[in-house]
């Protein structure tokens, strides 16, 4: 499977963008979505998660509550849409799957082999 990320772009703090990330090939039963993020000189981080099978949402603690993770099946897309953000939140949005859920593991980057290519998410204060 091979992901590409869209949506980025600047915006004022509290405002809002929508992330979208599609996947081409097979996404199976048992697979997880998650959505990464970098931002400069730090490491990429745990944004959100979505299991495909039962629609199963987790969230960092950073943006529970501003940020929900959704899919469309028929579509092949999970989406992130990011409300009330803050300058903190500016970074590379990337997605990624995992070939299975275990909940001691979907936080972390390991658990992903498959990743696509980020999109800027820029938040001005």
């Amino acid at each position: 499977v091979q992901l590409q990320a869209s949506g980025g772009g600047l915006v004022q703090a509290g405002g809002s963008l929508l992330l979208s990330c599609v996947a081409s090939g097979t996404i199976y039963s048992s697979n997880v979505m998650g959505w990464f993020r970098q931002a400069p000189g730090k490491e990429r981080e745990f944004v959100a998660a979505i299991t495909w099978r039962n629609n199963g949402k987790y969230y960092a603690d950073s943006v529970k509550g501003r940020f929900t993770v959704s899919r469309d099946a028929a579509k092949n897309t999970v989406y992130l849409q990011m409300n009330s953000l803050k300058p903190e939140d500016t970074a590379v949005y990337t997605c990624a799957t995992a070939p299975f859920f275990e909940r001691s593991t979907y936080s972390h980057r390991d658990a992903y082999n498959t990743w696509g290519q980020g999109t800027l998410v820029t938040v001005s204060s």
